[in-house]
């Protein structure tokens, strides 16, 4: 009885204003990851640039992530949460601008990387914040809500840009999304609270041996190496499909591929619901349903009619966004300490896992076209079953 009044006392404590502050933290972070697949014909042609060369373009900014995830994980144990969030959003904007004056698909992957850069900033320290200000189910709500926000983020992100590149131009685009990055920076500011039960890390031995301890830790390896898997299957699948379906005999143009994000929407709309079957069954066997989910909706993307394939890429990143939700709330329920490091290994293994997909779903698609491309991705999520089942399931929250 206890128990349940101090989960409704944490439940009330997270706020409508901080659930909301959270919900676009995430969605900012995400405005810009993935915005250019909606225009990578477009790249192609202005740019002159290969079909690897271009999905590179996204996985710069996945490199820069992956790369930075576990330093800022480090810094922020040291020297706070909400400065971090903030001052990354603000250097987030900076890239974004200068993307408009690109000659080259070289110069799109340097800002690309530095967009990348400032993104664990932001992601990283605001899983630690949450773990170390809420417990329970208040932070499993919270997770999702984040969740939900980089969701929504990465589809207005595409459809934002899609759509201005068809009415301005993609470079004068890159200006507007620069823009809204900084008004975001400003909201988060003003709303997101400050910390209450951080506790600074500074000593670089303490984090070191932190560190040593998370690798040695088969729940956080069995996370980070599920994390790769995830988005490995995610920007392998969105960015080559573009390709795909620009082609015959579908033939979309920039906004009919921005149009086809939408299909993120459903996710957020799932994502929420995963704390349910989180609490009900589970991480370990909440994430072995998403990953059966995501392979059927890959196998649907074989067929001919676009309704179906869209129906297709639904489900499967529906069954991504699930297996992240509760992969993260694995994470901040099982690691005590270092929570921001343990994030920031997380984040380090799945961007760099998104990465690799873009460059060997790039090889696929080039030597196989889009079949070749599934045969990939199914092998990935197999791989994420396996892991799953192994790694996780017995421990599962």
């Amino acid at each position: 009885m206890i128990q349940s009044r101090n989960e409704q006392a944490v439940l009330e404590e997270a706020s409508r204003l901080l659930q909301l502050a959270v919900f676009l933290t995430g969605l900012f972070a995400f405005l810009q990851v993935y915005s250019v697949q909606a225009i990578l014909p477009v790249l192609i042609d202005d740019l002159r640039a290969t079909d690897v060369q271009a999905g590179l373009a996204v996985g710069a900014t996945v490199l820069g992530v992956a790369l930075m995830s576990p330093f800022m994980g480090m810094l922020s144990d040291a020297l706070g949460r909400k400065v971090f969030i903030v001052g990354s959003l603000l250097f987030l904007a900076i890239p974004t601008l200068l993307l408009a004056g690109t000659s080259t698909i070289e110069q799109v992957m340097l800002w690309r990387f530095l967009q990348g850069v400032a993104v664990p900033g932001i992601t990283v320290v605001l899983i630690a914040y949450v773990g170390e200000e809420f417990g329970g189910k208040a932070m499993t709500r919270l997770m999702s809500l984040y969740v939900s926000g980089t969701v929504l983020g990465g589809f207005l992100g595409r459809f934002i840009l899609g759509h201005l590149s068809e009415m301005i131009g993609w470079r004068s685009s890159f200006y507007v999304m620069s823009a809204l990055t900084v008004g975001g920076a400003f909201f988060v500011w003003k709303q997101l609270p400050a910390s209450r039960k951080f506790e600074a890390k500074p000593h670089f031995q303490t984090a070191l041996n932190t560190l040593v301890g998370h690798l040695h830790n088969r729940r956080v390896v069995a996370a980070c190496m599920l994390g790769a898997c995830v988005l490995c299957s995610l920007v392998g699948c969105f960015t080559y499909i573009n390709l795909y379906l620009a082609e015959e005999p579908y033939a979309l143009d920039s906004g009919g591929l921005a149009n086809l994000f939408a299909v993120y929407l459903i996710g957020m709309v799932i994502t929420p619901l995963s704390a349910r079957l989180i609490n009900r069954f589970g991480s370990g066997n909440t994430i072995m349903m998403a990953v059966c989910l995501s392979a059927a909706g890959v196998l649907i993307t074989f067929a001919v009619s676009l309704p179906v394939v869209i129906i297709g890429l639904a489900l499967m990143s529906s069954g991504v966004f699930i297996t992240q939700a509760a992969t993260i709330s694995y994470i901040a329920a099982n690691v005590k300490e270092g929570r921001s490091l343990a994030s920031g290994l997380y984040y380090m293994a799945y961007y760099g896992g998104g990465t690799l997909g873009s460059w060997l779903c790039g090889l696929a698609y080039t030597g196989n076209g889009w079949q070749g491309v599934v045969w990939v991705l199914l092998g990935v999520q197999a791989a994420a079953l396996l892991i799953a089942a192994k790694g996780m399931r017995k421990v599962a929250v």
